[in-house]
């Protein structure tokens, strides 16, 4: 059983790796990291409000009563001497000069951007693009790490890039156009969205959130090439909008494939997508990557976000598009908080260790 620290632990994210690692066969928590001000107490504790008596647990899920008495330690001076790997869930600020501290010795498998777009961090999600992998030798030797980093995609280009991956192997992509309907818990608590901000309103603009996922899907459906990822070469454009949902992204999908294809095609390619017997045996995986619905009312984010415990991306309303060249429009729902973030980090982790690089 290999022994984990979660850094960022008293946040949102950190309690969402407490809950995704709770019972799990092969990662065992041992160490928990937060800021200075947690630093010292035990975990009850600092997620405690002492004023008020308030427990600041932010998962639907109950606290994890095994860990509510560890220390939590100061995550600047965390030592990583008694530690296997290190899940990161703190910002990309800090996570920029804590997560190399960390990497020059152990495994780091973040949920933050900071690293996304160096040329020898691969973005990985398995089932996708588990050969990118193979990056983490180059990063180790250029660095000179004993460990190294391994982002986790942005949550919103997740669902996209694992329903593109059976269409880009089966039939080739020319472009994808893509709007999306991002539930507000993709904006966490602080600074959020303001309730009446948000409330009988659609916010249409994330900053910074179209960029991310043009950029991340390209590298993710890349080719590894030597010591570094040759983007996929086909165009990607989105428009990244925030909705009154709680959890689960909504996205409309265009894509222009390369070969002609049709409705059945797509979703027989969907639904025999390789990438289930890659993530198969992996104790976070779900049964099916991705799960097509036939109800033309489907998928919607409070039905189908938790299906296979939030990890599937659930895929309707697939139709030929009569503008794009070979064109194919399709509705996907993922859980953002769920496979894309601290579970979809998990499961990389168990990936990494199944094949290798960890352990």
């Amino acid at each position: 059983m290999l022994r984990a620290a979660v850094v960022g632990a008293t946040g949102i994210v950190g309690q969402q790796f407490l809950v995704a690692l709770k019972d799990n066969p092969w990662i065992r928590v041992t160490a928990l990291a937060a800021s200075e001000r947690s630093a010292g107490q035990s975990y009850r504790k600092a997620i405690t409000d002492q004023s008020s008596g308030a427990v600041r647990w932010f998962c639907a899920e109950p606290p994890v009563e095994d860990l509510m008495d560890m220390p939590v330690v100061n995550a600047t001076e965390m030592s990583t001497k008694d530690i296997d790997l290190v899940f990161s869930a703190i910002d990309s600020g800090p996570a920029k000069t804590l997560e190399p501290q960390y990497a020059a010795e152990v495994p780091v498998i973040s949920t933050a951007s900071a690293f996304r777009y160096e040329e020898d961090v691969p973005v990985l999600i398995p089932g996708v693009n588990p050969g990118h992998a193979r990056l983490l030798e180059t990063q180790r030797k250029r660095r000179n790490w004993k460990g190294f980093i391994t982002p986790d995609p942005n949550c919103t280009t997740i669902g996209l890039a694992i329903t593109l991956k059976p269409l880009l192997d089966a039939f080739g992509l020319k472009s994808v156009i893509m709007t999306s309907l991002q539930a507000m818990s993709g904006a966490g608590r602080s600074p959020g969205v303001i309730g009446l901000d948000i409330l009988d309103n659609v916010i249409p603009y994330i900053p910074n959130e179209e960029e991310k996922v043009q950029r991340e899907t390209q590298k993710i459906l890349g080719v590894l090439e030597g010591d570094h990822i040759r983007p996929a070469p086909f165009a990607v454009s989105c428009t990244c909008t925030r909705v009154c949902v709680l959890e689960g992204h909504t996205e409309t999908v265009f894509a222009s494939t390369q070969k002609p294809c049709d409705v059945s095609s797509v979703i027989k390619a969907m639904r025999e997508f390789a990438g289930d017997s890659d993530v198969a045996g992996l104790p976070s995986a779900p049964a099916h990557m991705i799960r097509v619905n036939d109800d033309p009312f489907r998928p919607q984010p409070r039905l189908d976000r938790d299906n296979d415990g939030g990890m599937a991306t659930t895929v309707g309303r697939v139709r030929e598009d009569s503008v794009l060249e070979n064109g194919i429009k399709y509705v996907l729902v993922s859980h953002n908080t769920k496979m894309g973030a601290a579970r979809g980090a998990v499961l990389v982790a168990e990936m990494l260790i199944r094949d290798g690089y960890i352990g």
